[in-house]
């Protein structure tokens, strides 16, 4: 395991300020929902402060999970408190003058309400004035139904503030390509693996996601511009909006009167992902820095940091350097990644480049690499500019995966001979390269049992070796995997039920354009079907014409006035319990929540085109 000298062991800072101003904890910090499943367990994580790092885990992440298992109610400065270690994200809330301001309510309904609820037996019953979702990723809106409801939101009793953008991001950001996503996210946030020192350490970012009730209530006021100031129960706040940085709709916000700057997730105790390993759109690492430094012009009466993740930074010197650091660390990553491509290298290439920021960007705790990490990084920036491809004509059509495993081992000399050459690599600690050779081998004769055990092991010790908590996990979770060697039955899946409360946050439009990437083209090019849909409860009007195999939403009538071979007539409320599988479109006939005119048939035959996305598609064999 690497010592890592270039580190400070003996810097205590972090660790410091990780656990300074605990007012409380929760005991056991453990949650659970109505039914009494638990949805978030803290305590699991006990042997992270308890014990001394092992050899399966390396020292810095270890050191990074620890500090991240901190949990309680902790007060920043008189009037600002956070909760932390009630799931991967932190709960600020600021006192006002009769109640308070909650700060990105966490992932789900019931630790938002556990994490007030602690709030609130030490510091009283002040009521929920307003909401503040500083970005549109889930774990920092999904739980706001268990700060207020949708019905004091309405009635004015609570305002929600989010920056331009939010909801269309917050909803459709992962609507195409989520059950993809889910799926490679149980391997990003080792999702499957259990807890301990052999599997899964947290990813350095947090721990883990709570997995209660998500819900979502729109915004009643958007934050447009930087430098926008509003008052909220008494409380001045100064906004700047930050897109296209870690969230494509993001703010941090100046507190002048405490002096503090919350800085949502631009700055944190990791490097972040230019591109998440999950999947997602490429990030803009140029523009990130250049919002790090406007947060340094337009705020500099700032002697407090604190953000949406890890621990708060107190002291204006301190600060600074944090800002600085973050700053210079994605701006490294694009400026050199830039430079490196326009002499001609590729993205695989530019990481073998740069493994480390130099000086003291490198021996900064804030940028190791323990959620994004450097060599991942680089080949986002490569990607954002140059696509897939890399130039070379004999990367322009290679055979799939399954049919290059097949002639690569073929042409070493078949599969037990490709297996010899990969021990070789692998008692040579070549493990990239025995990783490599075992992928072709299981991919060419998924049964072939020496590669499997081989491959785990490979697995295993890539995984052990890793400072980068993502890594670690997407490692052990191949090898977890291999060891079941369930894939061919998890990967047929079965429907997924969303959300009904997310699934109303979705506009109509929305709704059926995520039904268009769910139609099977090549049997849909058989039909031409012209169904109405006429929503009771909304007003609305769409009709949905599927023809060459494509399924086109449009907002009314059919622009031709050709008639349609259906009309549907439903509430809304009543189609979000369809697609959330809470009903069935038999059952909601049958009771009358849906009347139809016409060819019921049609209803059948298009509901018959929609294909349910895999839930557990396999990923380390084919």
């Amino acid at each position: 395991m690497p010592s890592l000298p270039e580190l400070d062991w003996d810097d205590t800072t972090d660790r410091v300020n990780a656990t300074r101003g605990l007012i409380d904890r929760l005991e056991p910090c453990v949650v659970r929902n109505e039914a009494g499943r638990v949805v978030w367990d803290n305590d699991r994580w006990d042997f992270l402060t308890k014990d001394q790092c092992p050899e399966t885990v390396h020292p810095s992440l270890w050191r990074q999970s620890g500090l991240n298992t901190a949990q309680g109610l902790f007060e920043v400065v008189p009037g600002i408190y956070q909760v932390r270690g009630l799931d991967v994200s932190n709960m600020t809330i600021v006192e006002g003058e009769s109640g308070v301001v909650v700060v990105d309510p966490l992932t789900s309904k019931e630790v938002a309400a556990a994490a007030l609820q602690l709030y609130r037996r030490n510091r009283g019953e002040r009521p929920v004035k307003a909401v503040i979702y500083t970005h549109s990723h889930g774990d920092h809106f999904g739980g706001v139904l268990g700060v207020t409801t949708a019905e004091a939101v309405a009635a004015g009793e609570c305002a929600v503030i989010a920056p331009e953008g939010f909801m269309d991001h917050a909803v459709s950001e992962n609507i195409f390509a989520g059950p993809a996503m889910l799926r490679r996210a149980v391997y990003m946030y080792g999702r499957s693996l259990p807890v301990g020192p052999e599997a899964s350490v947290g990813f350095g970012l947090g721990q883990a996601l709570s997995t209660g009730t998500v819900g979502l209530v729109p915004p009643t006021r958007d934050i447009v511009r930087t430098g926008q100031e509003l008052v909220l129960d008494g409380v001045r706040l100064v906004f700047q909006l930050t897109p296209d940085t870690e969230a494509p709709a993001e703010m941090n916000f100046h507190l002048p009167e405490h002096r503090v700057l919350l800085i949502a997730e631009n700055v944190n105790h990791s490097l972040h992902n230019v591109l998440t390993l999950r999947g997602a759109q490429v990030r803009d690492a140029h523009a990130w820095a250049a919002y790090i430094t406007e947060s340094i012009q337009l705020f500099p009466e700032t002697d407090v940091l604190i953000g949406s993740h890890n621990w708060p930074t107190w002291g204006r010197e301190q600060v600074m350097r944090m800002l600085t650091e973050q700053r210079d660390a994605y701006a490294y990553l694009h400026d050199q990644t830039v430079r490196l491509m326009n002499r001609g290298l590729t993205g695989p290439e530019i990481a073998e480049e740069i493994q480390s920021f130099p000086g003291e960007l490198g021996r900064a705790w804030n940028t190791r690499g323990y959620y994004g990490s450097i060599s991942h990084n680089v080949k986002a920036v490569y990607q954002r500019y140059m696509g897939w491809y890399d130039g070379n004509p004999a990367h322009l059509w290679q055979h799939p995966p399954v049919e290059q495993a097949k002639r690569y081992v073929a042409a070493i000399g078949g599969a037990d001979a490709t297996v010899a050459s990969a021990r070789e690599a692998f008692e040579a600690e070549d493990l990239r390269w025995a990783a490599e050779l075992l992928n072709h081998v299981l991919f060419a004769e998924p049964e072939h049992l020496a590669a499997r055990e081989l491959q785990i092991a490979t697995y295993e010790r890539l995984g052990f070796a890793q400072e980068n908590g993502t890594w670690r996990n997407i490692y052990l979770t191949g090898a977890k995997e291999l060891r079941e060697a369930g894939q061919e039955k998890r990967a047929k899946g079965a429907p997924r039920g969303e959300s009904v409360d997310m699934l109303a946050a979705l506009t109509t439009g929305q709704l059926f354009d995520s039904m268009a990437v769910r139609l099977h083209g090549p049997r849909a090019a058989a039909h031409r079907l012209l169904l109405r849909w006429e929503f009771t409860d909304t007003d609305e009007v769409w009709t949905l014409l599927v023809g060459n195999g494509v399924l086109t939403p449009m907002k009314g009538d059919a622009p031709d006035g050709e008639a349609p071979q259906l009309t549907l007539h439903l509430e809304r409320a009543t189609f979000d319990r369809i697609l959330a599988h809470l009903i069935s479109f038999t059952d909601a006939i049958g009771s009358g929540a849906v009347t139809m005119d016409g060819d019921a048939g049609v209803l059948a035959t298009f509901h018959g085109l929609l294909e349910n996305p895999a839930r557990n598609f396999p990923i380390v064999l084919p």
